[in-house]
């Protein structure tokens, strides 16, 4: 495979990724930090990735490894004292949106990337599983915990009933 084929498939996949990580993270600029990152490495396994059947779920696994892994770094506790604005996006509802995002932010980092594997991705619980290193159970209980927690910021907010 060449340098060719990686940018086919960069050009074909850019935005999916950025929205993933986006949804991941919640936070454009991390999210093109964390895409950019996955790139680089993706370029340098490039010959051994291409041959892969499931190049996607690949590219994911290591998306999400990226963003947990920078979960993990201290300086990542730093708050940002200026906020900038988000770009506009296409929505029906911008202000559900916002709280979907905003739900999102208050999950915990494993069970967020469980939801986005598995409702925005549309992933299996086995290919979940598969992503996250972890058993299908765990996809299961998590899942179950996360939409729980969900189910229960939405209570009394008028937005949602």
């Amino acid at each position: 495979m060449t340098e060719h084929a990686y940018r086919e498939y960069v050009a074909a996949n850019l935005e999916r990724l950025r929205r993933t990580a986006y949804l991941l993270c919640g936070d454009w600029h991390t999210a093109d930090d964390l895409t950019s990152t996955v790139l680089v490495k993706l370029f340098r396994h490039w010959r051994r990735a291409a041959a892969f059947e499931h190049l996607d779920a690949y590219v994911r696994r290591m998306l999400v490894r990226a963003w947990l892994d920078e979960r993990r770094r201290p300086w990542r506790r730093e708050a940002a004292v200026a906020v900038l604005p988000e770009p506009p996006t296409p929505s029906e509802d911008p202000d559900q949106r916002l709280a979907v995002l905003t739900l999102l932010d208050e999950l915990p980092p494993r069970r967020r990337a469980v939801l986005v594997l598995r409702y925005f991705c549309d992933l299996s619980v086995e290919e979940t599983a598969e992503v996250l290193g972890c058993s299908e159970g765990t996809v299961k209980s998590q899942s179950s915990r996360a939409l729980d927690t969900l189910r229960g910021l939405m209570e009394g907010d008028p937005l949602w009933t």
